[in-house]
């Protein structure tokens, strides 16, 4: 049995040209950008094959472009390797939407339809707020909790072991990146993003979406979807709706979520998406692993002689 859990990339995964050679190479792959575009009425695969990357990085077409581009792969990799058996799922920030559609709590138009909004709330909530990003490397959890709260901004992300992402006014980031070093940390950078996601300045965003999350039909995944926020399985509508709300200003517990799949035993990971980067953090949680990514024809290829 090729038991697996699939797991999906978050904003700042995405390159322009992603997705190109799997729509030249697999019909399943073209059909199912083919739709997205219907479903959007604009060319989204335009954006993502040819650019420019200033558009393609702008949030309102970067989620729904992951979002994609994740679930292309997974359609391709189940048709050559029917035989893959996904036990579990999870994805990175936006990446946990993409995990649901794969689950079945949602259809393929209906996540498609709330990454597009999520995007554009998201983006409106930048551009009224001045916000920024900073990654903290080497420090320890409650040091970098300490700073967090001394300089007024939010923990965003725990992406892995030594890895945490602060996020809240430019203002404070900046305090918090030039401070890092005196409590500790080996070094504060700050990111190159738009504004300030997973914290309070994301606030207006997440009340448009629970507005929406309200008014969509969820049903039980058909295979368990472990949430950022709560890091554990969601079960419900109500629950999973609640935690993909809560995520918009909440931080994201990536480590945790990977170390709770690994204690349940799982040892091989498919991240699907471009640039390797959840593949890069497992590493750092948990050598042990095996993560195999796919996110373009050459690596699902690989992936497919490794399951067959």
């Amino acid at each position: 049995m090729n038991n697996v859990v699939i797991l999906f990339s978050g904003q700042g995964a995405q390159k322009v040209g992603m997705g190109k050679d799997l729509v030249d190479a697999y019909p399943a792959a073209r059909e199912v950008f083919a739709k997205a575009d219907e479903a959007l009425g604009y060319s989204l695969s335009d954006i993502m094959f040819t650019g420019p990357d200033d558009q393609l990085t702008r949030t309102a077409y970067c989620q729904p472009a992951l979002y994609l581009h994740g679930l292309a792969c997974l359609e391709v990799l189940k048709e050559k390797v029917p035989s893959l058996n996904p036990v579990a799922a999870a994805g990175l920030s936006l990446g946990e939407f993409t995990a649901h559609a794969a689950a079945g709590t949602f259809d393929f138009a209906t996540g498609l339809s709330l990454v597009s909004q999520r995007g554009a709330f998201m983006e409106e909530a930048c551009d009224a707020t001045d916000g920024a990003m900073a990654a903290m490397i080497g420090g320890d959890e409650s040091a970098v909790e300490q700073l967090a709260s001394d300089c007024d901004v939010d923990v965003a992300n725990f992406n892995a072991i030594g890895q945490i992402v602060l996020s809240g006014s430019e203002a404070g980031i900046d305090q918090a990146v030039a401070g890092a070093k005196a409590v500790g940390i080996r070094m504060g950078k700050k990111l190159n993003v738009a504004g300030a996601y997973h914290s309070r300045l994301m606030q207006s965003a997440q009340d448009k979406l629970a507005t929406v999350l309200a008014d969509t039909e969820m049903s039980e995944p058909s295979i368990p979807v472990v949430c950022n926020y709560g890091a554990r399985k969601v079960s419900g509508a109500d629950d999973i709706k609640a935690m993909l709300e809560q995520q918009v200003t909440g931080s994201v517990r990536w480590t945790a979520s990977m170390q709770k799949l690994i204690a349940e035993g799982n040892t091989t990971f498919i991240e699907l998406g471009p640039g390797k980067v959840l593949s890069g953090l497992m590493a750092r949680i948990d050598k042990s692993v095996k993560v195999i990514s796919v996110e373009d024809v050459e690596s699902l290829e690989a992936a497919v002689i490794t399951f067959k």
